[in-house]
């Protein structure tokens, strides 16, 4: 179970360090993209088993770029879930169709949980 490949895709350096030991530590391979320009290449390429993405971001947003996922029949299955400080996150997340959504600052045991859901589904 635990072979897993989790892509986390975040401007913020801070987020990504601390997901990555979060993540490896419960034995998760962990691909880290800091630009949100080159995540929808990172996930082609890294056909990770689910993507953790940040809705706000410079340059392209995590809506986009979830968007552009589930168009591309490629990688259009990977569950997706999403995380913002945003109050009008949830909403966001909703729309544009991640499988699930925690708001910020999250609690990593519930991030774990959920992360652990999805890949069961």
């Amino acid at each position: 179970m635990k072979d897993k490949k989790i892509l986390v895709c975040d401007d913020d350096q801070g987020i990504l360090e601390m997901l990555e030991l979060l993540l490896e530590e419960d034995g998760y391979q962990v691909v880290l993209e800091p630009n949100s320009v080159n995540a929808l290449r990172s996930i082609e390429r890294e056909s990770p088993d689910i993507v953790l993405l940040d809705i706000w971001m410079p340059m392209i947003s995590g809506d986009q770029i979830l968007r552009s996922l589930r168009d591309n029949p490629k990688v259009s299955s990977t569950p997706v879930l999403m995380y913002s400080a945003s109050t009008d996150g949830k909403n966001i997340a909703e729309s544009c169709g991640a499988d699930s959504y925690i708001s910020k600052p999250f609690d990593l045991a519930v991030m774990l949980e959920e992360i652990e859901r999805l890949l069961q589904e």
